[in-house]
C-alpha cells in the first residue's frame, strides 16, 4: 500500500482526477486529492488558465504544501496536467518522495533528486502541451539526475485523453493510462520489490 497525492489540472479537482483516485484506493492505496482551486472549476483550457491566473501560481503551491505537509515522507507525488507543476513545486520539499507519476505534462526534477527515484511520464503523441523534444529532454535530465525514468506515450491521442467529459477522450489509451498508473504506484511502494 501507498500512500499518493494526485493534483489536479488546470480545470481544477474534477471527476478525471477523482476518478483516478478511486481507481487507486480500490487497489488498497491511501489518496489524498488536494483542492488548489478551492472548489472552482472550468469546463474549457482558457477558462482553466484564467481561473489559475486569477488565483496565483503562488497561492496554488502553497495550497500544495500545506495539502501534504502531514503525510507520510514517502508519499507518491502524481499531477494530472498542470498538476505536473506542481509536483515539480513540491518535490524539493519533500526529498522521500517514493515516486513521481506526471500525466498529460512534464515536470522538473530538481538538483539532488534520490538516486534511483522512480518518475513516470505519461502523454500523448504529440502533444501541443508537452511537445516531444521537450519530453526527450526531460527523460535525458531525469535520468542524468540518477532517477528511475521512464516515458509512455499515446500516438494519435488529444492532450487530455483521460477526460472522459472532454472533447478528446480516448477510452482504450485512458485504460491502459491508468493501468500503468496504478502499476507505477504499486511498484513505488515502500519495501515493494
Amino acid at each position: 500500500m501507498s500512500d499518493v497525492v494526485v493534483f489536479h489540472s488546470v480545470l481544477g479537482l474534477r471527476p478525471v482526477e477523482l476518478g483516478f483516485a478511486a481507481r487507486l484506493r480500490a487497489a488498497g492505496h491511501h489518496v489524498t486529492t488536494p483542492d488548489l482551486y478551492a472548489g472552482r472549476t472550468a469546463s474549457t483550457l482558457d477558462a482553466g488558465f484564467a481561473l489559475m491566473a486569477a488565483i496565483g501560481w503562488e497561492t496554488i503551491t502553497r495550497r500544495a504544501r500545506d495539502a501534504v505537509r502531514d503525510l507520510p515522507g514517502e508519499t507518491v507525488l502524481a499531477g494530472v496536467s498542470m498538476g505536473a507543476g506542481v509536483v515539480q513545486s513540491v518535490l524539493p520539499h519533500r526529498p522521500g518522495t517514493a515516486g513521481v507519476l506526471l500525466l498529460h505534462a512534464v515536470g522538473a526534477l530538481p538538483a539532488g533528486t534520490r538516486a534511483g527515484l522512480p518518475a513516470e511520464v505519461h502523454v500523448a503523441d504529440p502533444d501541443p502541451i508537452a511537445p516531444p523534444a521537450q519530453v526527450a529532454a526531460w527523460l535525458a535530465a531525469a535520468t542524468r539526475l540518477g532517477a528511475e525514468a521512464r516515458v509512455f506515450t499515446y500516438p494519435g491521442v488529444s492532450h487530455f485523453y483521460t477526460d472522459a467529459d472532454g472533447p478528446g477522450f480516448d477510452p482504450a489509451a485512458a485504460a491502459l493510462t491508468w493501468e500503468r498508473g496504478l502499476d507505477f504506484v504499486r511498484r513505488s511502494a515502500p519495501g515493494s520489490a
